[in-house]
């Protein structure tokens, strides 16, 4: 199994909007960096949901539900389904990424506007050691 961050904006589509939905096509991904890591992705992978915009946090899980495919309505995208997992019980902040120093070499970090990457074990790990899930 491996780990993904995928940002969103929370008033386009919030973690709250894919726990009402339960499943969802994630779209939208044009970047090639992220686009390769949507590629990247396998069923039953884990992905952290990220809020961007003014609270920039952490704030739940899904799982990768679908092998990823070229998107139908952009040739240069492709999606994946997403399942809502569950909600951070305590959201993690970029500050507190940043502010940690150990991952200053991950994408989110370095890379701020790419919306989709893959995740280090380890950040996932330290996650849990937050208290994040």
């Amino acid at each position: 199994m491996a780990y993904f961050l995928a940002k969103t904006e929370p008033t386009t589509y919030s973690i709250d909007d894919l726990k009402r939905d339960k499943k969802t096509e994630w779209d939208g991904v044009r970047n090639p960096a992220a686009v390769n890591a949507i590629k990247g992705m396998k069923p039953g992978d884990t992905v952290i949901i990220y809020h961007s915009g003014k609270d920039k946090a952490i704030v739940g899980l899904a799982q990768v539900a679908s092998a990823p495919r070229p998107d139908p309505n952009d040739d240069r995208s492709w999606v994946a389904d997403f399942k809502y997992l569950k909600h951070a019980k305590n959201p993690v902040t970029l500050k507190q990424v940043k502010e940690s120093h150990r991952f200053d070499d991950f994408a989110l970090v370095r890379m701020g506007r790419l919306s989709t990457m893959s995740a280090p074990d380890a950040f996932y790990k330290w996650l849990e050691s937050e208290g994040a899930f």
